[in-house]
Protein backbone atom coordinates (compact mmCIF):
# COMPACT_ATOMS: atom_id res chain seq x y z
CA UNK A 1 0.00 0.00 0.00
CA UNK A 2 1.46 3.07 -0.78
CA UNK A 3 0.42 6.19 1.81
CA UNK A 4 1.54 10.06 0.79
CA UNK A 5 0.10 13.48 2.14
CA UNK A 6 -1.09 15.80 -0.26
CA UNK A 7 -0.79 19.46 -0.35
CA UNK A 8 -3.56 21.33 -1.35
CA UNK A 9 -4.88 25.19 -1.17
CA UNK A 10 -8.40 27.29 -0.23
CA UNK A 11 -6.60 30.58 -1.55
CA UNK A 12 -4.13 31.39 1.43
CA UNK A 13 -5.00 28.60 3.39
CA UNK A 14 -2.80 25.78 3.52
CA UNK A 15 -4.58 22.47 3.34
CA UNK A 16 -2.77 18.77 3.99
CA UNK A 17 -4.57 15.72 2.94
CA UNK A 18 -3.86 11.96 3.07
CA UNK A 19 -4.16 9.23 0.42
CA UNK A 20 -3.65 5.58 0.02
CA UNK A 21 -4.07 3.34 -2.87
CA UNK A 22 -2.90 0.25 -3.62
CA UNK A 23 -0.09 0.34 -6.34
CA UNK A 24 -0.10 -2.93 -7.75
CA UNK A 25 -4.31 -2.30 -8.44
CA UNK A 26 -3.00 0.54 -10.43
CA UNK A 27 -0.50 -0.79 -12.27
CA UNK A 28 -2.92 -3.29 -13.72
CA UNK A 29 -6.11 -1.04 -13.92
CA UNK A 30 -4.44 2.27 -14.58
CA UNK A 31 -6.84 4.23 -12.77
CA UNK A 32 -9.45 3.87 -9.73
CA UNK A 33 -12.25 5.02 -7.95
CA UNK A 34 -11.69 8.13 -5.28
CA UNK A 35 -13.54 8.20 -2.65
CA UNK A 36 -13.15 11.35 -0.37
CA UNK A 37 -12.98 11.12 3.00
CA UNK A 38 -14.31 14.09 5.52
CA UNK A 39 -13.15 13.55 8.76
CA UNK A 40 -15.07 14.33 12.24
CA UNK A 41 -15.38 17.84 14.41
CA UNK A 42 -12.04 16.62 15.51
CA UNK A 43 -9.97 17.22 12.45
CA UNK A 44 -7.93 14.80 10.19
CA UNK A 45 -6.59 12.11 12.40
CA UNK A 46 -6.28 8.93 12.95
CA UNK A 47 -9.47 7.10 12.70
CA UNK A 48 -9.84 8.92 8.77
CA UNK A 49 -6.21 7.90 7.88
CA UNK A 50 -7.47 4.10 8.78
CA UNK A 51 -10.50 4.47 6.79
CA UNK A 52 -8.51 5.74 3.59
CA UNK A 53 -6.04 2.38 4.31
CA UNK A 54 -9.33 0.35 4.37
CA UNK A 55 -10.34 1.57 1.43
CA UNK A 56 -7.30 1.67 -0.39
CA UNK A 57 -7.60 -2.63 0.41
CA UNK A 58 -11.30 -2.33 -0.98
CA UNK A 59 -9.02 -1.41 -4.15
CA UNK A 60 -10.39 2.28 -4.42
CA UNK A 61 -8.00 5.48 -3.46
CA UNK A 62 -9.25 6.76 -0.23
CA UNK A 63 -8.29 10.87 -0.22
CA UNK A 64 -8.65 11.89 3.32
CA UNK A 65 -9.34 15.81 3.10
CA UNK A 66 -8.18 18.49 5.68
CA UNK A 67 -11.13 20.60 6.15
CA UNK A 68 -9.16 23.24 8.59
CA UNK A 69 -6.28 23.93 7.09
CA UNK A 70 -2.68 22.89 8.00
CA UNK A 71 -4.01 19.58 9.34
CA UNK A 72 -5.41 20.62 12.31
CA UNK A 73 -6.67 18.77 14.79
CA UNK A 74 -7.91 19.18 18.53
CA UNK A 75 -9.32 17.20 21.78
CA UNK A 76 -11.53 19.69 23.05
CA UNK A 77 -14.71 19.91 22.50
CA UNK A 78 -15.60 23.45 22.82
CA UNK A 79 -12.75 23.99 19.73
CA UNK A 80 -14.23 21.30 17.79
CA UNK A 81 -17.81 22.68 18.32
CA UNK A 82 -16.42 26.20 17.06
CA UNK A 83 -14.72 24.88 14.36
CA UNK A 84 -17.66 22.69 12.78
CA UNK A 85 -19.73 25.89 14.06
CA UNK A 86 -18.08 28.23 11.84
CA UNK A 87 -18.53 26.45 8.79
CA UNK A 88 -21.72 24.49 8.53
CA UNK A 89 -23.07 28.15 9.42
CA UNK A 90 -21.80 28.84 6.12
CA UNK A 91 -22.89 26.32 3.28
CA UNK A 92 -21.43 28.00 0.46
CA UNK A 93 -17.70 28.40 1.83
CA UNK A 94 -18.14 24.41 3.34
CA UNK A 95 -19.48 23.35 0.52
CA UNK A 96 -16.37 25.29 -1.46
CA UNK A 97 -13.67 23.53 0.93
CA UNK A 98 -15.05 20.66 -0.10
CA UNK A 99 -14.77 20.78 -3.30
CA UNK A 100 -11.56 21.85 -3.40
CA UNK A 101 -10.67 18.44 -1.73
CA UNK A 102 -13.11 16.97 -4.33
CA UNK A 103 -10.44 18.63 -7.39
CA UNK A 104 -7.40 17.51 -5.44
CA UNK A 105 -8.29 14.21 -5.48
CA UNK A 106 -9.71 13.87 -9.47
CA UNK A 107 -6.56 15.41 -10.42
CA UNK A 108 -4.80 12.72 -9.01
CA UNK A 109 -3.09 10.84 -11.93
CA UNK A 110 -4.18 7.17 -10.67
CA UNK A 111 -7.68 8.32 -10.08
CA UNK A 112 -10.63 7.83 -12.44
CA UNK A 113 -12.27 11.14 -12.61
CA UNK A 114 -15.48 9.21 -13.95
CA UNK A 115 -15.96 7.23 -10.64
CA UNK A 116 -15.78 9.18 -7.56
CA UNK A 117 -17.68 9.17 -4.18
CA UNK A 118 -17.60 10.98 -0.98
CA UNK A 119 -18.15 9.68 2.60
CA UNK A 120 -17.60 11.70 6.53
CA UNK A 121 -18.17 10.79 9.83
CA UNK A 122 -20.12 13.28 12.09
CA UNK A 123 -19.34 16.47 10.51
CA UNK A 124 -17.75 14.86 7.33
CA UNK A 125 -21.20 13.17 6.84
CA UNK A 126 -22.49 16.59 6.94
CA UNK A 127 -20.18 17.51 4.61
CA UNK A 128 -20.19 14.67 2.10
CA UNK A 129 -24.48 15.70 2.44
CA UNK A 130 -23.82 19.04 1.35
CA UNK A 131 -21.75 17.98 -1.34
CA UNK A 132 -24.60 16.42 -3.11
CA UNK A 133 -26.96 18.79 -2.30
CA UNK A 134 -24.37 21.52 -4.03
CA UNK A 135 -24.87 19.31 -7.05
CA UNK A 136 -21.25 18.18 -6.85
CA UNK A 137 -20.42 15.59 -9.64
CA UNK A 138 -20.39 12.46 -8.11
CA UNK A 139 -21.90 8.53 -8.24
CA UNK A 140 -22.67 8.64 -4.56
CA UNK A 141 -22.28 10.31 -1.19
CA UNK A 142 -22.34 7.95 2.39
CA UNK A 143 -22.82 9.58 5.69
CA UNK A 144 -21.61 7.79 8.86
CA UNK A 145 -23.44 9.90 11.54
CA UNK A 146 -23.68 12.90 10.60
CA UNK A 147 -25.95 15.93 10.85
CA UNK A 148 -29.21 16.36 8.56
CA UNK A 149 -30.03 19.43 9.02
CA UNK A 150 -28.49 22.15 6.42
CA UNK A 151 -29.23 26.12 6.17
CA UNK A 152 -29.33 25.51 2.52
CA UNK A 153 -31.65 22.71 1.56
CA UNK A 154 -31.34 21.28 -1.85
CA UNK A 155 -33.62 21.97 -4.83
CA UNK A 156 -35.44 19.91 -6.47
CA UNK A 157 -33.51 18.19 -9.36
CA UNK A 158 -30.32 19.42 -7.67
CA UNK A 159 -28.97 16.13 -5.89
CA UNK A 160 -26.86 14.14 -8.29
CA UNK A 161 -25.19 11.65 -6.93
CA UNK A 162 -26.83 8.77 -4.91
CA UNK A 163 -27.49 9.15 -1.20
CA UNK A 164 -26.74 6.51 1.58
CA UNK A 165 -27.00 7.61 5.33
CA UNK A 166 -26.16 5.50 8.16
CA UNK A 167 -27.37 6.80 11.34
CA UNK A 168 -27.30 5.76 15.09
CA UNK A 169 -31.44 5.02 16.25
CA UNK A 170 -31.06 6.65 19.25
CA UNK A 171 -28.65 9.21 18.90
CA UNK A 172 -29.39 11.74 21.00
CA UNK A 173 -27.49 14.96 18.60
CA UNK A 174 -30.10 13.92 15.51
CA UNK A 175 -33.31 12.80 16.37
CA UNK A 176 -36.15 11.41 14.76
CA UNK A 177 -37.28 14.69 13.70
CA UNK A 178 -33.99 15.29 11.79
CA UNK A 179 -34.62 12.16 9.86
CA UNK A 180 -37.67 12.65 8.82
CA UNK A 181 -37.11 16.33 7.81
CA UNK A 182 -34.06 14.66 5.88
CA UNK A 183 -36.27 12.03 3.97
CA UNK A 184 -38.79 14.82 3.22
CA UNK A 185 -35.65 17.01 1.59
CA UNK A 186 -34.56 14.16 -0.53
CA UNK A 187 -38.19 13.61 -1.84
CA UNK A 188 -38.94 17.15 -2.93
CA UNK A 189 -35.22 17.10 -4.32
CA UNK A 190 -36.08 13.81 -6.33
CA UNK A 191 -33.61 12.66 -5.47
CA UNK A 192 -32.46 8.53 -5.26
CA UNK A 193 -31.70 8.10 -1.01
CA UNK A 194 -31.56 5.19 1.53
CA UNK A 195 -31.51 5.87 5.17
CA UNK A 196 -30.57 3.07 7.34
CA UNK A 197 -31.22 3.40 10.56
CA UNK A 198 -29.23 1.12 13.53
CA UNK A 199 -31.00 0.34 16.71
CA UNK A 200 -29.16 0.49 19.70
CA UNK A 201 -26.87 2.66 18.62
CA UNK A 202 -26.00 6.55 19.48
CA UNK A 203 -24.06 9.11 17.63
CA UNK A 204 -20.33 8.56 16.88
CA UNK A 205 -20.97 4.49 16.80
CA UNK A 206 -17.89 4.16 13.40
CA UNK A 207 -15.02 5.54 15.75
CA UNK A 208 -13.48 2.51 17.71
CA UNK A 209 -12.07 5.12 19.88
CA UNK A 210 -15.47 6.94 21.52
CA UNK A 211 -15.79 5.36 24.40
CA UNK A 212 -18.33 7.76 25.96
CA UNK A 213 -16.13 9.92 28.10
CA UNK A 214 -16.54 13.20 25.83
CA UNK A 215 -20.79 12.32 26.31
CA UNK A 216 -22.76 9.21 26.80
CA UNK A 217 -24.42 9.74 23.32
CA UNK A 218 -20.76 9.15 21.75
CA UNK A 219 -20.57 6.00 21.70
CA UNK A 220 -18.51 3.39 19.81
CA UNK A 221 -20.74 0.53 18.35
CA UNK A 222 -18.71 -2.80 16.56
CA UNK A 223 -21.97 -4.37 14.96
CA UNK A 224 -23.51 -1.46 13.92
CA UNK A 225 -19.84 0.19 12.53
CA UNK A 226 -19.57 -3.31 10.54
CA UNK A 227 -23.24 -3.12 9.26
CA UNK A 228 -22.56 0.56 8.35
CA UNK A 229 -19.04 -0.44 6.56
CA UNK A 230 -20.95 -3.47 4.76
CA UNK A 231 -23.68 -1.53 3.63
CA UNK A 232 -21.32 1.52 2.31
CA UNK A 233 -19.32 -1.59 0.22
CA UNK A 234 -22.92 -2.71 -1.25
CA UNK A 235 -23.32 0.82 -2.38
CA UNK A 236 -20.19 0.98 -3.94
CA UNK A 237 -20.36 -2.17 -6.03
CA UNK A 238 -24.01 -0.45 -7.23
CA UNK A 239 -23.18 2.94 -8.27
CA UNK A 240 -19.73 1.91 -9.38
CA UNK A 241 -20.86 -0.89 -11.72
CA UNK A 242 -19.74 -0.77 -15.17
Amino acid sequence: MKTEDITYRDNAVSLSGFVAYDEKRIANETRLPGILIVHEAWGLGEHVIMRAKMLADLGYVGFAADMFGDRRTTTSREEALALIGEMRGNPPKLRARARIALDAMAALPYVDGTRLAAIGFCFGGSTALELARDGATLSGVVSFHGALETKAPAKPGEVKPKVLVCHGADDPMIPPPHVVAFEDEMRKAGANWQVNSYGGTVHGFMNPKNDGSIAPGILYNAQSDARAWAAMQAFFAEIFAR
